[in-house]
């Protein structure tokens, strides 16, 4: 079962079970762990895959067409040699779209940045020896949210508990790159609940922004916790269903306690039909009402 309180969920059109064994295939120490399979819900029937990926776990969500991934989430890979690099960028790279070519720059010695054959963006990189988390969501503030990567990342860590800013793993444009980038955030690592996230501003009129494709899945103890993360976090009312919510960033979260967690794991097909049927409904989620038709 998942072990972390925050983890990215990427929306997928079908096939989530054989795209969640190719990443598993492709990614060292990564494994799948288990599928949920939800019948009844609008497209039919949604898939839901849990894939620890180098340590990060994911939630893949098979619930047929919505809109495009895009790169305004991708996931930083920090590994110690480039030859574990390159390895990792050939299996990734079959029908990408390369995005930045593989190559030595300033801030690395070998990086590259691609879009897979599944919609996916990774950014693979050499850590330069440094103590990082090995797979780290990125998220990159463009267009609209152009500038706001670090209040996000201010707001968001006063809402989540063993939140933190790492003051050495920020860096900030200079006047040296215009007038609009000046004193926005190139790169910024921090932690949510014992987590390693990135934010960065682009200044690029890149034709993409933040959407439901990907979004960060809010695991929960109580309904208390429910309560204040969504009253925090919540900021576009016509965006909440059955847990989902929209940030005044754009950012979607998915605010689920890890009671319904178990429920949907371990319920007989009865019971995780009633669930179901309970939760569709909801904005937020009524752990009270889940336990009842459980």
């Amino acid at each position: 079962m998942i072990t972390q309180p925050i983890i990215p969920c990427i929306w997928f059109e079908q096939d989530v079970e054989a795209i969640a064994d190719w990443y598993a295939s492709i990614f060292p120490d990564s494994f799948v762990d288990y599928t949920t399979k939800l019948i009844d819900t609008p497209p039919g029937e949604t898939t839901v895959v849990t894939v620890s990926l180098f340590g990060q776990f994911f939630q893949l969500l098979g619930a047929g067409n919505l809109k495009e991934r895009n790169p305004s989430f991708s996931y930083m890979v920090s590994l110690p040699t480039s030859e574990e690099v390159d390895t990792l960028w050939d299996k990734l790279s079959d029908g990408a779209d390369v995005l930045t070519p593989l190559d030595t720059y300033d801030f690395s010695e070998r990086y590259g940045w691609l879009k897979d054959k599944h919609g996916v963006s990774w950014q693979i990189m050499h850590n330069g020896g440094m103590d990082i988390q090995t797979v780290t969501p990125c998220l990159l503030f463009v267009g609209e949210a152009f500038g706001r990567a670090e209040a996000a990342m201010d707001d968001w860590v006063t809402v989540f508990p063993d939140s933190y800013v790492l003051d050495d793993q920020l860096i900030r444009y200079d006047k040296d790159d215009g007038p609009e980038l000046e004193g926005k955030l190139n790169y910024a690592r921090f932690v949510l609940s014992g987590r390693e996230f990135v934010v960065m501003d682009s200044a690029e009129h890149h034709q993409f922004a933040f959407n439901e494709m990907q979004s960060l899945i809010a695991f929960c103890e109580t309904q208390d916790q429910i309560d204040a993360y969504w009253d925090e976090l919540s900021s576009v009312p016509e965006a909440e269903q059955c847990g989902w919510l929209q940030d005044r960033y754009g950012v979607s979260w998915q605010i689920v306690p890890w009671e319904m967690e178990e429920m949907l794991t371990t319920g007989t097909p009865e019971q995780l039909a009633r669930v179901t049927a309970a939760f569709l409904p909801m904005k937020k989620i009524d752990l009270t009402e889940l336990r009842k038709v459980y």
